[in-house]
């Protein structure tokens, strides 16, 4: 994903705030290239909750599994300092949905890493993929009303 191609921080429906701790730096003296991971999942969790949609998935007997994820780093984080997580989803498949991710650093007011996560909804009983209900696309659209309108062109 080119830097030019992500949106600003108010594009995003969902926004998580973290300080950059100690130990989240490496040797070298910045934060590691891992850290970024497990703040895409405190983000993407924070978009399931803010939804609904791990709510919803619960009572379905359902739940999210990372199928995939990425992330390009723009720029290196170092402590102190507090980043802003934003998720929305840009893609909605049969059985997955494609959840965007962007870091801001609020120290240096720029984004620092941006990624994608595939999120596949699983039947654990089954262990298998299933259609994502439209219980939880409701839900995804009451937040991003714009998807609704892209999957509604899709269909015709």
């Amino acid at each position: 994903m080119q830097a030019e191609s992500v949106p600003s921080r108010d594009a995003f429906p969902s926004s998580t705030s973290i300080m950059v701790q100690w130990g989240d730096m490496d040797a070298l003296g910045h934060v590691n290239n891992t850290v970024m991971f497990r703040w895409f999942e405190s983000s993407r969790i924070a978009l399931l909750e803010e939804f609904g949609i791990s709510s919803a998935l619960g009572r379905l007997k359902l739940g999210p599994i990372l199928a995939a994820t990425s992330c390009d780093y723009r720029r290196q984080l170092h402590y102190p300092d507090d980043v802003t997580l934003t998720s929305r989803v840009t893609r909605l498949g049969r059985s997955s949905m494609t959840v965007q991710h962007a870091c801001f650093s609020q120290q240096q007011d720029a984004l620092a890493a941006d990624g994608d996560s595939v999120v596949v909804i699983f039947d654990f009983a089954k262990q298998r993929p299933v259609r994502i209900p439209d219980e939880v696309r409701n839900l995804i659209f009451q937040f991003q009303p714009e998807l609704a309108a892209k999957e509604s062109e899709q269909d015709q």
